[in-house]
């Protein structure tokens, strides 16, 4: 599993809560997670490690996840998310509604950063990655369970047109101001 921790003594920006680094595979939710954990001081984990095997088998053969493969992964994202409230990012696509709201019932405070783009940049970025299990195929079915942030949702949209360093900047000014975290 891939976490990483607090550097010592803690915490640098404990008051950001729990974060979510959302949307769908191939755009960037892993590595701007565990740029703007480290940019914060928090401790943070790759939701793509909580799968168990027979996900990863699933995907890996080119089927789509339903909502009774999700379950135990999300029970166990939301169990780390309250285990880290006090602060901590966490990837995971969390595309619908109610996988959101199952991370929240265990992380009321949670902040959701959804990244967003044209289907077209995150195609290239998936093609390009080596060694993931989530073959690139799979990108419609992600597109087309995506459910878009509601208007009572704390969070934010990032565009992922953008450089790493550019959304990490905007995702942690937002977060650390307290910016109102609103859906766009």
């Amino acid at each position: 599993m891939t976490t990483t921790t607090a550097p010592e003594g803690g915490p640098a920006d404990a008051s950001v809560g729990p974060v979510v680094v959302m949307g769908i595979s191939g755009s960037g939710k892993s590595t701007v997670g565990a740029a703007l954990a480290q940019r914060l001081g928090v401790p943070f984990a790759d939701g793509d490690d909580f799968h168990p095997p027979a996900n990863i088998a699933k995907m890996s053969a080119g089927q789509a996840l339903d909502d009774d493969d999700r379950a135990p992964w999300l029970d166990a994202l939301a169990s780390w998310l309250a285990e880290h409230g006090q602060g901590c990012v966490l990837s995971c696509s969390a595309l619908k509604r109610v996988y959101r709201d199952r991370l929240r019932a265990d992380a009321p405070d949670l902040a959701l950063l959804h990244l967003d783009g044209p289907v077209e940049v995150i195609r290239e970025r998936q093609a390009t990655r080596p060694g993931h299990f989530m073959p690139a195929t799979l990108l419609a079915s992600q597109v087309a369970t995506l459910e878009p942030l509601a208007a009572d949702e704390r969070g934010i949209v990032l565009d992922v047109s953008t450089d790493v360093d550019t959304i990490v900047a905007r995702a942690a000014a937002a977060l650390v101001d307290q910016a109102p975290l609103e859906s766009r």
